[in-house]
């Protein structure tokens, strides 16, 4: 069994441009959230998956010259994309995640990967249920049986279906044992996912601050300083 990683990202971004490659402490966003991915415990792979498309070239250059695999599928069918790369490597179950949150927890990925194997799943996600997050925004991550890539890329049909892979899963027509995993304890709701250049600054304040005392920080350490610090939590 392989339980394959892919992080999904591209360079393109309406509100933050090439938001990926911007950097985090001392190197681009993508590497920092990579490097803390090794970490996981449960993980056999990570890969990056991006598109064919030019715009992504650099991208796929600067992730593949620090090491990591890097697949490069269709520029619009993120799930044909996920389809593809799944089968290349061969995966049987994949987690995915996506490139704008930079501050991924080793521990939490573990922890669902575990409930995930453990119980038997279709599809287990952290963020499935906007009404029962139990972990900031920015600590997403969802896991799912790979071969069930291969009859969603033949039923799903809505281009939102396409586009952020996993929402056919959790349809009637499919029929899948899926649910929303929630972490213990249930940590306050924060926003530490990038999408603009203030979810950047709020992210890079949290790195300053925290990674001089340990590099490996997870989610209890974000929440803590963000806790104390309701000036930066408040800013978006």
């Amino acid at each position: 069994m392989t339980t394959l990683a892919i992080i999904q990202a591209r360079t393109s971004s309406s509100r933050l441009p090439a938001k990926v490659l911007l950097p985090i402490g001392d190197k681009p966003m993508i590497l920092y959230q990579l490097e803390r991915l090794q970490r996981c415990q449960r993980l056999d792979r990570l890969v990056l998956a991006t598109s064919v498309d030019s715009s992504d070239d650099n991208l796929a250059a600067v992730v593949g010259a620090a090491g990591f695999k890097v697949f490069r599928g269709d520029l619009d069918d993120v799930l044909k994309r996920f389809r593809a790369c799944a089968a290349q490597e061969k995966a049987t179950t994949v987690v995915r995640l996506t490139g704008d949150c930079p501050l991924s927890d080793p521990a939490l990925i573990d922890e669902l990967v575990e409930e995930f194997q453990n119980r038997g799943w279709d599809y287990l996600s952290n963020c499935a249920d906007a009404q029962q997050l139990s972990v900031p925004d920015g600590f997403d991550a969802e896991v799912f049986r790979a071969d069930l890539l291969e009859r969603a890329a033949l039923e799903a049909q809505l281009p939102s279906e396409r586009e952020h892979v996993t929402p056919w899963f959790r349809t009637e027509n499919a029929g899948l044992r899926w649910g929303h995993f929630r972490h213990l304890p249930v940590r306050p709701y924060y926003r530490v996912t990038v999408d603009d250049p203030v979810d950047l600054e709020v992210v890079r304040a949290i790195v300053e601050a925290l990674e001089p005392q340990d590099p490996t920080f997870g989610v209890d350490a974000v929440v803590d300083y963000l806790d104390q610090h309701p000036e930066l939590a408040s800013r978006n």
